[in-house]
């Protein structure tokens, strides 16, 4: 099992992984992408504590990436989070 999810300041991203097909793939999502989509309204929000909160949505994006050929690691951006992105 590979680490938990974590913050690194540096990027400003949380990194996670996905277990698909048996292989763990490492992913990012900004802490931006994380604000605007869950906390948009918030001023102090944790990026951490969203992404936690919100771990089966970053985990079908991840998914979904991986089913259309991105390979690890797999960067989530905005339109990966979407509520459109979420009902296909």
């Amino acid at each position: 099992m590979p680490h938990q999810a974590f913050f690194h300041e540096p990027s400003g991203s949380v990194r996670f992984w996905v277990l698909i097909e048996g292989v763990y793939v490492g992913a990012t999502v900004r802490k931006e992408t994380l604000h605007y989509r869950f906390q948009p309204n918030a001023v102090d929000d944790d990026p951490l504590a969203t992404y936690l909160a919100n771990v089966p949505l970053m985990d079908a994006a991840v998914r979904r990436r991986v089913a259309k050929g991105s390979i690890e690691p797999v960067m989530l951006r905005d339109p990966d989070v979407s509520v459109a992105a979420q009902a296909s």
